[in-house]
């Protein structure tokens, strides 16, 4: 199999994978917080055993998201907040803390508040944030703050991190990190509105058009490379007989 072959099978690969991206952001074009993925490529060069020469490959090296901010819509829901700046909520998930801007919150039997996966939204410093059963309101000020009538009951964990790139996507507009939160002081928050996502249809509609194009110019190149050594092969088989 010659260069121009190994070079086309590696862009058709990452074409494949940047399409499945694309199609993640226009599944959750109605999700609460989401924020759009796009793939970071770099060339690969690779040395094959005996040739003379180095092949540039095409190598996914990533995904970075997109970080500005979806448009707030209000919806008039006690238990649904948004988050105005660069902060996260915090989230207790079975794999321990992780962060999200998906603001609709709800509450269980035991008036724990929690994400609209079920996990239980965490308090300020960990833990679980309860509202009385007997409360009759909800209030949550801009600084995270929950009330109730009856009093105060918790402070939302709201963090943010130098770099919003070192979250990475868990799903369910989850994000994993290894990096250190950093207490969000910048950040209001709102009740009774919800962050949509920041993924634009148009955009994205565009870009699969322009992905499915470019992996059927592939396709093409590679059938017409196909043809040709094959019928080079031919011509060879000819002269030798």
């Amino acid at each position: 199999m010659e260069n121009s072959v190994y070079i086309a099978l590696s862009k058709q690969v990452v074409l494949s994978e940047n399409m499945e991206i694309i199609a993640q952001n226009v599944a959750n074009l109605n999700t609460p917080g989401f924020r759009g993925q796009n793939m970071v490529f770099r060339e690969f060069v690779e040395n094959p055993r005996r040739m003379d020469e180095d092949i540039s490959l095409v190598l996914d090296y990533g995904q970075y998201q997109k970080t500005d901010a979806g448009s707030i819509k209000e919806t008039g829901n006690a238990l649904d907040v948004a988050l105005v700046g660069k902060g996260f909520f915090g989230v207790n998930s079975p794999e321990g803390v992780q962060y999200t801007r998906a603001g609709n919150f709800t509450m269980d039997a035991d008036g724990i508040l929690r994400t609209a996966q079920g996990y239980a939204v965490a308090a300020e410093g960990g833990g679980e944030i309860t509202v009385p059963r007997d409360a009759t309101e909800v209030i949550i000020d801009r600084t995270g703050t929950v009330s109730t009538n009856q009093g105060e009951v918790g402070q939302l964990m709201i963090v943010e991190f130098a770099s919003d790139q070192d979250l990475n996507p868990a799903g369910n507009s989850l994000y994993t990190t290894d990096a250190a939160p950093i207490p969000s002081e910048g950040t209001e928050v709102l009740q009774g509105k919800l962050e949509g996502s920041n993924v634009q249809a148009v955009v994205e509609m565009t870009r699969m058009i322009s992905v499915s194009r470019e992996y059927q110019a592939v396709q093409n190149m590679m059938e017409s490379e196909h043809e040709r050594l094959r019928s080079a092969s031919r011509r060879l088989a000819e002269t030798q007989g």
